[in-house]
């Protein structure tokens, strides 16, 4: 058979990211990425990059300005609780809306600039032998990683479970005129109803938005509920090509299990609870399993150590902080918090976009303004 030192499923952020780390680590890897689609194609998401996952996209050689190029800086954030409390404030620094079209395409692009090589083909069947791992009994790999999303067929050959209904959300998205008012905005909008529950509406710069709603799967979401929902937080909004996704959310994240197979991103359920973003998660997964690669028999064990240190405190805050969040009046004390801090407001922001923890300013600060 076929044999490559690393076999990487799924051309994704964190595939793309795993390709690059790889390369990076080893410039003698030979490195093969499988997707069933053709690039430049379309990825149901938020479209929402933040400056880490740029971070991240830099240590592994990108420049940010060519990711980003022809997609301006969004610098504020405009969040409403779901008792109303609304609150806009500058992050501390800008993210950006660039359609997963584009930018998935330009990371794919990256890594096979630097020697990955890209191939289209839906992987059907992973099996595991000694020395390598076997894909579609047509080739071998060292080590294989699975960043091939939420139904991912690799986390299937591993035999780990879907995440619980009440760890999986979906979510419904859309391209629809950018709303008056919004320009350098992101707004996200949760609400009572149904709760936990958010729209967004994320400007991309060129006169359009990416806007959605998300749900629980567990809070019995429906195609025609999902565009109530989205249609009541962002009345008047009209958006076209509508397109549905599930979120794994962290809080059901597997264990890493050991061996030469590797989970990244949405196929490792790392989705953030409070605000579904992923693509961080994403490109640090993946430029963590790409580094693990080279451990062969033990890239699991050690892929599992990188992600503990590295996202361990991150992920086990964000899972408080998702617990604390079903009390709707605990939400609004921390953004009417948030409102009067801008110290607060850059601890949300960072644990719902990046890797931020609590902080007893935070906690202590929506203590005192609990009704």
């Amino acid at each position: 058979m076929e044999h490559w030192d690393v076999v990487v499923v799924g051309g994704g952020p964190a595939g793309a990211a795993c390709a690059l780390a790889v390369r990076q680590s080893d410039p003698s890897a030979r490195v093969l990425v499988l997707d069933r689609a053709a690039f430049p194609r379309d990825k149901v998401c938020g479209d929402g990059i933040a400056a880490e996952a740029l971070d991240v996209l830099a240590g592994l050689g990108v420049d940010p300005a060519a990711v980003t190029d022809g997609y301006p800086a969004v610098p504020r954030l405009r969040l409403t609780s779901p008792r109303g409390t609304t609150v806009e404030r500058a992050t501390e620094r800008p993210s950006y809306v660039i359609p997963r079209s584009v930018l998935d395409a330009r990371l794919i692009a990256a890594a096979q600039d630097a020697g990955a090589v890209l191939r289209r083909e839906q992987v059907r069947k992973v099996r595991a032998a000694p020395g390598h791992v076997e894909v579609d009994s047509a080739l071998t790999a060292g080590v294989l990683v699975g960043a091939d999303g939420a139904e991912s067929v690799v986390r299937r050959a591993l035999h780990v479970p879907r995440g619980l209904p009440s760890q999986v959300a979906v979510a419904l998205r859309g391209y629809a005129p950018e709303p008056p008012g919004q320009h350098g905005v992101q707004v996200i909008v949760t609400t009572e109803q149904r709760w936990p529950a958010y729209a967004w509406s994320f400007p991309l710069g060129d006169g359009r938005a990416n806007v959605g709603y998300g749900e629980l799967v567990s809070a019995g979401a429906t195609r025609a509920g999902l565009v109530e929902g989205l249609h009541r937080l962002l009345p008047g909004v009209s958006p076209a090509g509508l397109k549905a996704h599930r979120l794994p959310l962290s809080t059901g994240r597997p264990r890493q299990p050991d061996g030469r197979v590797l989970l990244a991103g949405d196929a490792a359920s790392l989705i953030n609870p409070l605000t579904g973003e992923g693509i961080f998660y994403a490109v640090l997964s993946g430029a963590l399993a790409g580094r693990a690669a080279a451990a062969g028999a033990g890239a699991g064990e050690a892929y599992r150590r990188a992600l503990g240190s590295r996202l361990g405190r991150h992920l086990r805050h964000s899972s408080v902080a998702s617990r604390l969040s079903r009390r709707t009046a605990l939400m609004d004390a921390v953004f009417r918090a948030a409102g009067d801090d801008q110290r607060v407001f850059d601890t949300v922001v960072a644990l719902g976009l990046a890797d931020g923890r609590l902080t007893p300013r935070t906690l202590v600060s929506a203590a005192r303004r609990l009704r």
